[in-house]
C-alpha cells in the first residue's frame, strides 16, 4: 500500500508532485489569472494557506526553464489539458524574502539579491 502523504509546510512543486505527496488541483486560476487581464495581482490568505506553493505552480506552469518537465508537473491537471499560450514562455526569477536578517535588512537584501541575479544568468546561460 502506497500513501500519499501531506506536503505540510512544502512549497516545491516539482517535488510534490514526483514524491506522492497529494495535491489539491487549483490550476484553473492560471487560465483565469491570464483572462483578469490585470497588471498587478495580490494574493492575500492567512499563512499556510499555499501562498508559496501557488507561486511555485505558477513558476513551473510560465517558465521556460520547466518546459521539458512539463507533462510531469502539468500532465494530469486542469491547465495541463487546458494550456494557455502562455506555457513555458517566460525566464522567471522568484524571490522569498522571508530569510533576510532583519537586523542587517540592506547588506542581507543585497547579499540575497546578487546570489539570485548570478543563479538566474547561470540558469538561462545569459550572456550578460
Amino acid at each position: 500500500m502506497n500513501l500519499k502523504k501531506i506536503p505540510y509546510g512544502l512549497s516545491d512543486y516539482k517535488f510534490i508532485k514526483t514524491n506522492n505527496y497529494y495535491f489539491v488541483d487549483k490550476t484553473k486560476y492560471i487560465e483565469k489569472l491570464e483572462n483578469l487581464n490585470e497588471r498587478f495581482v495580490m494574493f492575500l490568505r492567512p499563512r499556510r494557506f499555499g501562498k508559496s506553493l501557488f507561486l511555485a505552480v505558477l513558476e513551473g506552469y510560465y517558465d521556460k526553464y520547466y518546459e521539458k518537465d512539463f507533462e510531469v508537473m502539468f500532465g494530469d491537471t486542469y491547465i495541463g489539458q487546458n494550456q494557455t499560450p502562455e506555457k513555458n514562455s517566460y525566464l522567471v526569477m522568484r524571490f522569498d524574502f522571508s530569510g533576510i536578517d532583519i537586523n542587517d535588512v540592506e547588506n542581507d537584501f543585497r547579499a540575497y539579491l546578487r546570489i539570485k541575479m548570478e543563479s538566474f544568468v547561470k540558469r538561462y546561460k545569459l550572456n550578460i
